[in-house]
């Protein structure tokens, strides 16, 4: 049962990444903590002048996707100064010990608060966040890292 779970959520997450990649007003990368590791493809979905989606396919330690809705709090200093916070899923199957085959199936929440300037001359937003998250599947837990630095290139 357990790797056919694991069979459907890696197909998600690819059939996930082939709509990230097409579909973003932004796309970069997010360095720190992720679902999966240490490092994720960072993506802008735009729903509205105050809110967008913020989606991260990570990899690593496993194969990860978060799907955080955010709110954007603006200007702050000025036009290109933003803050923002956000709640969403985020799925994940991570190899927690290499000498063994356990893999573990992760289902939970992550919330988001951070900073990001958006370069007025070149497309380009750089972005630091601040991501805990509640774990509720495979057991329940609150995992309070979760620092980051997102690069991304700006469609326009």
């Amino acid at each position: 049962m357990k790797k056919r779970l694991q069979k459907i959520v890696l197909t998600v997450v690819l059939a996930f990444a082939g709509l990230f990649v097409g579909n973003a007003q932004e796309l970069g990368v997010r360095f720190g903590d992720v679902s999966a590791g240490n490092i994720a493809i960072d993506g802008i979905f735009s729903t509205g002048d105050f809110n967008r989606l913020h989606a991260d396919l990570s990899f690593g330690d496993g194969v990860a996707a978060d799907l955080l809705w955010d709110f954007l709090y603006r200007p702050l200093a000025d036009e290109a100064f933003n803050w923002y916070m956000g709640v969403g899923p985020y799925l994940a199957i991570v190899d927690e010990d290499s000498y063994d085959d356990d893999t573990d199936f992760n289902l939970g929440a992550a919330f988001e608060i951070g900073l990001e300037y958006r370069f007025v001359n070149i497309p380009v937003a750089l972005g630091l966040d601040y991501r805990p998250s509640l774990e509720v599947l495979d057991e329940t837990s609150l995992h309070w890292g979760g620092f980051g630095l997102n690069v991304r290139y700006v469609f326009e």
